[in-house]
């Protein structure tokens, strides 16, 4: 058993339809950024604050790239007076990684 999730057997049309949400929402090279710098944030997690200054983007436009990640649920976000701050929901992304990661193959004994 060498080949990963998605190569051992054909997905179903209901999980098929989830997981093309979560590739949608990291197949953007923003929100993909926005996913890396959430997630390796200090604490494990960002005020937006840290992140607008990251990229030549107006603040509505990294909202929507937010909201994005946040309606496929990659990551949760909690409002705290004026900020808004983001953390990883890992089971989400973890979801995305087993997808295309190789089964361990098991030790040979000689």
């Amino acid at each position: 058993m060498c080949c990963a999730p998605i190569a051992r057997q054909p997905l179903g049309g209901d999980e098929t339809a989830e997981l093309a949400v979560l590739l949608k929402a990291v197949a953007d090279p923003v929100r993909l950024r926005l996913l890396s710098m959430i997630g390796s944030h200090a604490g494990g997690e960002a005020c937006v604050c840290d992140l607008t200054g990251a990229f030549d983007l107006t603040a509505p436009t990294i909202s929507h790239h937010l909201k994005v990640l946040r309606t496929a649920g990659l990551i949760g976000s909690e409002r705290c007076g004026t900020w808004v701050y983001y953390w990883i929901i890992p089971d989400q992304v973890a979801r995305l990684g087993a997808l295309f990661t190789p089964l361990a193959v098991p030790a040979v004994t000689g």
